[in-house]
Order: C-alpha cells, then structure tokens, then sequence
C-alpha cells in the first residue's frame, strides 16, 4: 500500500509540474519529474516540519539549491497542507503568485530561503546547519534536534561557493547537514560531459564527507541511503542520487531540451498516458494524495507539540534557560551605550572603533555571532573570552570562514535566516567584489545580515589599487535594500551597529576605516546616523556632504574658509537609504533651500549628481588608486584640507 500511494504522489507532483510550467508557458520541468521520487521520500518519511506552524523553531530546514525546480517545492508544499493553494499552483510565474520562477523566502508558506543562483541554496543552508550546531551546544538537543535538507543538482555543485561552502562545512563536521544531489548529468547545454567530468563523490570525500549513492528513482534504496546519513552525525552526508532529467516523458526524458523549457501538450499527454494519468484533466489531485500527506505531516505536528510541552517544562524547572532563550529569540532593540575610549579628541580607526562595539556588545547580545574572511586581526571582529566555532566547540562565536568570502556571505545568509542568532561577515571593501552574489540575495530576501567591510578607501596606502576600493561605495549603493553605512568617527560607529542589529527587514554594510580618524563632538547630535545624515556644522554659504573619513576633512576645511568669512554648512550623511527614507521636511532640513551643494568621499563621484544636482562639486576619485603612503596619497588625490579648501573657494568664487 505505501508502495502504491507513493507512486501515486510522485506522479501528482509530476503531473503539476507539467501543468503549471506549460499553463505559464515557461519554466523548467525537467527537475521535478526527475526529483519526485526523492521529494515523495524525503518529505512523507523522514521531514520534521509542522504546516499548521510553518516557523516552530525545531523543524527542519529544506532547501532546494536547484531552484529552477520550482515547481517540485511548490507541490510539495500544497501537497502538506501548507498555505499555499492551487490557484497559488495554477499562477506559477505570474504576478504577485507567491510561486515565483525560483523560490524566495517565505517562512509562513514553508519556503526557507531563497534559490536560483546556482550553488547559493547549498552554501546558505551551510550556514542553517551551523546555527542549529551553535544553539544545540548552547540549549542542548532537548530544545534543538534538527536536520538541514538540500537538494542541489549539477550546476549547483559546478559553481564555485559550493565547493567553498561544502569544504567549510566538511571541517566544522556538520553532521546534521544531508545533501541529496540529483546526478542527471544534464545542463543547459546538453550532457555534463562537455565540462564536467570530475569525480563528485570523491571531491566531497576530500572535503571530510560522508558520500553516498542511491538509484534516485528507487524510492527504498534512496530511503535506506537516508537511513545510512541520519546514522553518522560526524560529517555531513552527500547522496549521490541517479536521476534521469524529465523522468517519463517520452521523447525528452534524459535530454537538456527538458530543463529549461514546458514540454509541450504532445509530450505532456505522452507522460500522462504512460503513468495512466488522466491526459484531459489538470491540476488534478486525488483525494488520497491528499490523505496521505496529511496523514504523515501528522508527525510534524505531533513533534512540534512535543516540543513545546519539553520546553514549557524546561523553562518552568529553569528560568534562567528561559531567559538565555529569549535573550537569542527575541532580544528588543539594541543600545549599544557609552563605550570607554571613545571620548572627543580621541583617534582610532573605524574598524577598531567596530571592535570595540562588538565586544562592548557580546555579553549583553548572546545571539551575536560572526568572523572574517581569514582577516579577524585586520577586521578587528573577534570576540573576546569566546572560542572559535569548530566541529569540537561549537559553542563558539568566532566563525574562521578562512579564503572564502562567497561562502561567507551565504552563511552569514543562512545563520540569520535560522533564527536565534545575529550573524556578521567580515572581509576588506574591495573584496566585496568576491561575495556579491550572496550580498544581493541577503538584500533580494530581507535577511538581517551584517557584513563589515575595511580598508574602506585608497588611504589604506602601499597595498596599491587591487587592495584599494574606487568603485564599491557607488556598487553596494545601487542594490537595491541593501543599506551602506560609513561613519565618520568612533561615535557614528557605535550608531551604525545600532542601525545593522536593529533593522530586520534587509542586510547593512559597515564601511570602515584602516587609518585613525579624531572622535568628533557629536553632542546634540546623537541619533543622525539612524536617520541616514544631518547637520553636523551649520553654515549659510554652501553645503558640503562627506561620508566616513572625509567628515573631518570637510570640518577642516570649513575651518579654513571660515578664516577668509566664508560660511560653509558640513553634513554627514554615512547612510544614503536612510536618509531618502526621512521624509521631505528633514531632507530639506539637512540640505538647506537654495544653497549650492558639494560632496566629497574618496571613491568615484559615480551617485553623488543625486544629491547635489547638476551644478554642484563632486569631489572624489574617478580612476584607480596607486601604491603610495597614505599621506602622498591623499595629497595627489586631493584629501588634504588645503587642497579641498582650494577647490571649494574655487567653485564658490
């Protein structure tokens, strides 16, 4: 009988695969015929999640990495009774249907994060598997027991961040993280075989993994294999699963003509026909598919309860425990407070400044989490007093990503999306080059995550213009959610953490400075980071904007030219999408009605004609920097306050 209904459920999710791709007339169907059985096994034996609580904390996590396979999630999904309709199912691909053509993140519908760039499922549930490891260190396996599940397919594991994220994942011995990789040896172009022809299994045995390997279409091989990953909690496991693409179509199963496009009426009445399923009907679902998903998604439900009865008797014998909880789950806003060393007529790096926060911060802030791309002395982002995070502590906080900035930031993606934990991911501004990709996607799905960017300008000096970023204030600013925030000294620092652990909705930046930078006399202005800029000296002739380092060029050179009785007004602005957040009144307020407007920050002026408009003065740098000291390089490149002062009487004169 399980034989039987199984069967039937692999080929309702085939059989809406088809329909809906062919119904939007786009889509990739050859995925979900070829992964349903594993999907049928997978979720009706072995998924630990509950559709009637979508987001209990102890579930297990699902991610398909292969996200243009869409449609498999979304059956599955309806399948279990989570929110997500058939009519939800019949719009695939249109507009504002939750069933997007690569899935993002919604919790409530079961959708845990969001794929389609190839390999970033994968290294973001890295990330997922590394938080239930912390917080199971930390509250022990009575309040955290679960398992990440990916599927990934040829492309995922082609792409770079997978074999960075699966090596990471292989020495922290993740054990409780389960790949099952569809082994179609298809891509777009046609057979694996033109480019790739690697040993996969081999690979990731390197890596410290378990492998694996099951007929995918076997569904009680494919079980047993689980049975076999589930047994080893030493090292993460990949199921090498032998699928054919677009399994039972008549003429284009095993063929790259099926992964990217609808199959057509033909060979859709082909498919159903040879599983004698009824060709004039779609959307079809027998009531006993239904019956038997919920009867197993019954488990969930029941663990779920469990759960929550062992943690109400828990947090009832401790209510210290209930208390560390709620200081991970839910802790408010965040203050950060007066941090020693910070006084005005101090000097100190911004970077320095960050550290200083962070550690100011991690005895009040648990949850707190994060590292740097093998640059912890230099990102100044190590926790003090804790160990690292390491297959033996995992109860530590400081991450060691090592070279891997890619992976970094998708498992910075994946620690925040889990929930409990605020992570960061630390590596120089320049190489934010390097981890984009997962940069936009944190920004694409609303995660919280914090990345601290140094070595923010070419004042970082002899490394030269391939260690000296030009261009990359400009670049993060045009992603769109994505906060940046440069501070200009120690206090606008504190300010900034404030701004990353407090938004919820959207990744922020930290730019920060190599070089020492005078803490500034911010007092009355407490609180103009939150709302992106402000006054910072008061002026009647012009308006100078500067972000981070240059604040206090441009307040040395306002000195200069009040000396020759020349007014000039000095706004810090360290974060543009909150400042155009504020309303029209604070704006105007800032920018001042009818005065010319300058800018000046030590990268391209690329973006700055948005605020000063297009008569205004643009100081900055448009080429590539040099290998200089800093201080010639400031005064080829114009950042001294003489050399300002000079443009500036120039422009007003």
């Amino acid at each position: 009988m399980r034989r039987s209904v199984e069967q039937l459920a692999a080929d309702t999710i085939r059989a809406l695969s088809m329909d809906a791709v062919q119904q939007a007339n786009s889509g990739h169907p050859g995925m979900p015929l070829g992964m349903a059985d594993l999907g049928v096994v997978l979720w009706t034996r072995f998924l630990k999640v509950d559709p009637t609580d979508p987001t209990w904390p102890d579930r297990d996590r699902f991610v398909v990495s292969n996200g243009h396979g869409s449609m498999l999630l979304y059956s599955l999904l309806h399948l279990a009774g989570f929110p997500l309709s058939m009519d939800d199912l019949k719009n695939f691909r249109q507009w504002g249907s939750p069933t997007a053509g690569h899935p993002e993140r919604h919790p409530a519908l079961g959708i845990e994060t969001t794929t389609g760039p190839l390999g970033q499922g994968l290294a973001t549930a890295v990330g997922l598997a590394a938080a239930e490891a912390h917080l199971r260190a930390v509250f022990g396996p009575d309040l955290v027991d679960h398992r990440t599940y990916v599927f990934a397919g040829d492309g995922c594991l082609m792409e770079g961040i997978s074999s960075e994220a699966a090596s990471l994942a292989g020495h922290l011995g993740l054990g409780r993280l389960i790949v099952l990789y569809d082994d179609n040896r298809i891509s777009i172009e046609g057979s694996t075989g033109l480019a790739f022809t690697e040993d996969v299994p081999a690979r990731f045995a390197a890596f410290g993994w378990q492998t694996l390997a099951a007929d995918g279409h076997d569904r009680e091989a494919v079980a047993a294999a689980l049975g076999e990953a589930l047994a080893d909690e030493t090292r993460p496991t990949l199921l090498s699963c032998r699928t054919h693409i677009a399994y039972g179509a008549p003429t284009k199963q095993g063929s790259a003509e099926a992964h990217g496009s609808p199959l057509g009426e033909k060979e859709i009445a082909g498919a159903k026909q040879a599983m004698a399923w009824p060709v004039e009907r779609c959307f079809e679902v027998d009531p006993e598919v239904y019956a038997f998903f919920g009867s197993v998604m019954a488990r969930g439900t029941t663990a779920r309860r469990a759960w929550e009865e062992s943690r109400d008797r828990r947090f009832s014998a401790e209510p210290e425990a209930a208390a560390l909880w709620r200081q991970y789950w839910a802790p408010g806003r965040v203050e950060v407070g007066p941090v020693e060393g910070f006084e005005v007529g101090r000097s100190l790096a911004t970077r320095a400044a960050s550290g200083k926060v962070i550690n100011a911060l991690a005895p009040r802030l648990p949850g707190l989490v994060g590292g740097s791309a093998d640059l912890a002395p230099s990102n100044n982002t190590l926790i003090a007093g804790s160990p690292d995070f390491q297959a033996a502590t995992p109860e530590g906080r400081n991450f060691r990503f090592g070279v891997r900035e890619h992976a970094m930031a998708a498992m910075v993606n994946g620690l925040n999306l889990h929930g409990g934990l605020r992570a960061y991911g630390a590596t120089f501004l320049v190489f934010s080059d390097y981890l984009r990709p997962a940069l936009r996607l944190a920004a694409l799905m609303e995660s919280p995550s914090i990345f601290v960017f140094t070595h923010d300008s070419v004042l970082l000096g002899e490394d030269g213009p391939t260690h000296q970023p030009v261009e990359h204030l400009a670049s993060l600013r045009a992603i769109p959610n994505l906060w940046v925030v440069r501070p200009a000294d120690a206090g606008e620092t504190v300010e900034a953490w404030e701004v990353a652990l407090n938004r919820t909705d959207g990744p922020t930046a930290l730019i920060l400075s190599r070089q020492n930078l005078p803490v500034l006399d911010r007092a009355g202005k407490e609180g103009g980071v939150q709302r992106g800029g402000y006054v910072l000296r008061d002026g009647t002739d012009a308006v100078l904007i500067a972000t981070g380092s240059e604040v206090s060029l441009a307040l040395a050179a306002a000195d200069l030219l009040a000396a020759e009785g020349r007014s000039l007004r000095v706004v810090s602005l360290p974060c543009w999408e909150a400042f155009f957040a504020q309303d029209d009144d604070y704006r105007r307020s800032v920018l001042g009605e009818g005065l010319p407007r300058a800018s000046l920050e030590a990268g391209t002026t690329f973006g700055w004609e948005r605020l000063t408009a297009v008569c205004g003065l643009n100081l900055g740098i448009d080429r590539f920097g040099a290998s200089a000291p800093a201080g010639r390089l400031a005064a080829e490149f114009g950042l001294t306050p003489e050399a300002v002062t000079e443009r500036l009487r120039h422009w007003l004169g």
